[in-house]
């Protein structure tokens, strides 16, 4: 298996040294230093990039410059998709985002993990593990979803939570840890 398959398999995979993924990165960073520097009033420009980056989008996507990513191909975005300023999302796993989500300033979604053990994690191994968000979601501003995660239709993050494990649908959830506050 490459590296990359191990990623998306779940296994400890080589993040650091292995150079077919360090090149990767190098491609996608350089083509989100274009992204991000496109003029803003340019939006059918910004949209041709960002759909040619990500894996899987909708027809309708907006996602505010500053945006950084992994790898963009394990993204996957559903219809009707907005993302405001700093967006981080850290796709070593899968992230599957649903049809009319949208995502306030500084938000980060992270797929990656690192083995609590000292050596494998001074060789460069690290962990994937996918995030799923569902439709009709509303992630408030500086959230960060931790690898793993699911969230349900319909629910709300409030902002500056931490999202440590799932959230069902139908539910506002805020926090650190996250944990629901009341049900929809």
């Amino acid at each position: 298996m490459t590296e990359a398959e191990k990623a998306l398999a779940g296994l400890l995979y080589d993040a650091n040294y292995d150079p077919a993924l360090i090149a990767e990165r190098g491609e996608v960073k350089y083509r989100l230093q274009i992204y991000n520097n496109t003029d803003p009033r340019e939006l059918a420009q910004r949209e041709t990039q960002i759909k040619a980056l990500l894996g899987k989008t909708g027809k309708q996507i907006l996602i505010e410059q500053p945006f950084y990513c992994d790898y963009g191909r394990n993204i996957e975005v559903g219809e009707n998709f907005y993302a405001n300023v700093n967006l981080v999302i850290l796709d070593c796993g899968k992230v599957t985002i649903g049809d009319n989500v949208f995502i306030a300033p500084c938000v980060g979604i992270h797929t990656a993990g690192h083995p609590l053990d000292v050596k494998q994690r001074n060789q460069g191994l690290e962990y994937a593990r996918p995030v799923t968000i569902g439709n009709n979601v509303w992630i408030g501003a500086g959230v960060q979803i931790l690898p793993g995660v699911s969230i349900g239709d319909n629910s709300v993050i409030g902002a500056g939570s931490v999202v440590t494990k799932s959230v069902p649908e139908n539910v506002v959830a805020a926090g650190n840890p996250c944990r629901i506050l009341k049900t929809l």
